[in-house]
């Protein structure tokens, strides 16, 4: 039998039923992880939406979170920072998405958090999508802030087109 599932006459552990729904969570947030690493070294491209052609930090998150978790998101890191729910560096969660200010303007590029103070995004030509510590000295400087767009007690949201 299915955990949280009940048969004819026996009653539906609501406990069981959230650790179904928060072990679904983990493994999409698990599986969106592996496809955005698997995206680890495409070409950057400034406006680039797809791995073919190159993908820009927007580009790269809005495609991730498609393609893995059925959620669209906007190409562009300000809008996109208007998604979910606003956290603190000290409440990051592999899959929240962390915000830096790179052109002189706050939440101009976006990245996919990954745990242990590293993320994954599309960085410059010639760097491509990679992984990068986000102690840096230069990542610690503009830092912006975060958002859980996914909440780890849902299970990811269906899109809407």
């Amino acid at each position: 039998m299915l955990a949280g599932a009940a048969s004819a006459g026996e009653a539906t552990d609501p406990a069981a039923s959230e650790q179904t729904v928060l072990s679904s969570s983990i493994d999409k947030a698990s599986d969106m992880l592996a496809y955005a690493l698997g995206l680890v070294g495409v070409n950057y491209k400034y406006g680039g939406k797809s791995p073919e052609t190159g993908l820009d930090c927007s580009g790269f998150v809005s495609y991730v979170y498609k393609q893995a978790a059925g959620l669209v998101l906007p190409h562009n890191a300000r809008a996109i920072s208007m998604f979910g729910q606003k956290i603190t560096i000290s409440e990051l969660q592999p899959g929240d998405l962390v915000f830096y200010n790179t052109m002189r303007h706050a939440y101009s590029h976006v990245g996919i958090y990954l745990g242990e103070n590293k993320f994954v995004h599309a960085s410059v030509t010639g760097r491509g999508v990679e992984v990068v510590n986000m102690n840096e000295n230069y990542w610690v400087k503009r830092f912006n802030g975060a958002r859980r767009v996914v909440t780890s007690r849902l299970p990811f949201a269906a899109s809407n087109e």
